[in-house]
């Protein structure tokens, strides 16, 4: 099936409203999977996942009776004028009002992982019992809505076109600092919100870094280039990476059989995963594939993560993985291979299950090597 099913799904071109994000009835159920009476949320990517605003401070207190968003000044209006007409309700103040209006719960529900021992040890004061709340909540976000998946994909699109707009510009002497700088205005230029993490540009030997620490080594003739990077749109992140070669030296004979490889795996991925699999078996397509021609120990890393919000989230795409695949999954498909102190080779897309196969968002950057 045809990857412009995720523009057809929505209208790209007209404006989200955030609240579509998160039904009333989605959210009763992430409460009742908690065991909680009550969700108690200031996580600024799980605030915005159970109410559609953004902001870098407030409360999200979530019960039966419905949801509520606590806003300072700073964001009031902003956050009644967004959700008018939404069941989030809107409230003036912090902590102390977010806690008066829990005050009828006894269990909260908050994110351990994502909770600090202080901002609990408040709430115990208070007298709650606070229960784990993450386990339902990753349930509910590693499946994504038809307005998540349209945000992830016109993320996906920025990100390309930037990348596209980047490689003329890209000139011997240009430092990896530079180029990160000037895929990221690329990418603002065109509707993005801001980068899904620091973009990684890496040279030559630097490739070799899978997180490779983009920095002031110059592009010189030859070098490998692999850049790693994605944008986000409304919060969702996109993710993805290329690798090339600034100019042909005629000394990459062993590179250019590791990339062919690194993309035959790349695409294996794409034809062999399927709904029902866990992540320990998609991870090991790539990863055998790599072990027939002796190499899978260049092979560092998993083969994916979930992309959303976050850019890792679930599910997880590795060796030990026994998540279940699904339909509506938003994920990376990552192989790569790295030889310490010569080069990496990495090809990423961002890609999503649906009628049980992998969907790239992919479709503008090419994935055969290019020579710049």
């Amino acid at each position: 099936k045809s990857g412009r099913f995720l523009c057809e799904m929505i209208d790209l071109t007209a404006p989200f409203c955030y609240n579509k994000v998160m039904e009333e009835a989605k959210l009763q159920h992430i409460l009742a999977e908690s065991g909680a009476d009550a969700l108690f949320l200031e996580q600024d990517f799980l605030r915005r996942y159970v109410t559609g605003f953004y902001s870098t401070d407030g409360y999200a207190v979530c019960d039966r009776a419905g949801c509520s968003l606590f806003a300072d000044p700073r964001y009031y209006e902003a956050a009644c004028a967004q959700l008018a007409g939404s069941f989030v309700k809107v409230e003036a103040g912090a902590f102390e009002a977010a806690v008066t209006r829990a005050s009828g719960s006894k269990t909260l529900g908050v994110p351990f992982p994502f909770i600090s021992r202080a901002a609990c040890a408040r709430l115990e004061e208070r007298g709650f019992v606070l229960k784990d709340c993450m386990p339902a909540l990753k349930e509910a976000m590693k499946v994504k809505t038809a307005e998540e998946i349209g945000r992830i994909a016109r993320a996906c699109d920025i990100a390309e076109e930037g990348l596209l707009a980047t490689l003329p510009r890209l000139k011997e002497g240009m430092t990896e600092r530079e180029a990160a700088a000037t895929l990221e205005y690329e990418m603002r230029m065109r509707g993005a919100d801001g980068t899904s993490f620091e973009t990684i540009v890496a040279f030559g030997a630097g490739s070799s870094v899978p997180h490779h620490e983009t920095g002031d080594t110059k592009l010189k003739f030859g070098d490998v280039v692999l850049i790693d990077y994605g944008c986000k749109v409304e919060g969702y992140c996109s993710d993805c990476t290329r690798t090339f070669l600034f100019g042909d030296d005629k000394k990459h004979g062993a590179f250019k059989e590791h990339y062919a490889l690194v993309l035959k795996a790349h695409e294996l991925v794409k034809e062999k995963v399927v709904s029902g699999m866990t992540g320990r078996e998609a991870d090991e397509v790539a990863r055998a594939c790599f072990r027939e021609q002796g190499l899978d120990s260049f092979f560092t890393h998993s083969l994916g993560h979930g992309i959303g919000l976050q850019i890792h989230e679930y599910p997880v795409l590795a060796p030990r993985s026994e998540e279940i695949l699904a339909d509506g999954m938003v994920f990376s498909d990552e192989p790569g291979l790295y030889f310490a102190g010569e080069y990496g080779i990495r090809i990423e897309d961002s890609v999503t299950l649906q009628d049980g196969r992998v969907v790239s968002f992919m479709k503008k950057t090419p994935h055969e090597l290019i020579i710049l």
